[in-house]
């Protein structure tokens, strides 16, 4: 699927699309400390990671891609 008409699902055809194939990251803080949470597509957390480089490499490790959301 091209990335525009990624960008135009809505978020349960999103979720419905990737949700064991695509992963997406967004910041958080644990115990004080910056780090990267790992979402699948339907936004359920599958991981953490200290950095955003750490965290793609465990998407890509696991075989799935990551999605850029911003």
């Amino acid at each position: 699927m091209p990335p525009e008409a990624l960008r135009s699902l809505s978020p349960l055809a999103w979720a419905r699309y990737g949700v064991s194939s695509i992963a997406y990251v967004r910041p958080v803080v644990v115990n004080g400390q910056q780090a990267v949470s790992i979402h699948a597509a339907d936004g359920t957390p599958i991981g953490a990671a200290p950095t955003l480089a750490l965290a793609n490499a465990a998407i890509l490790q696991h075989g799935m891609g990551a999605a850029s959301v911003h």
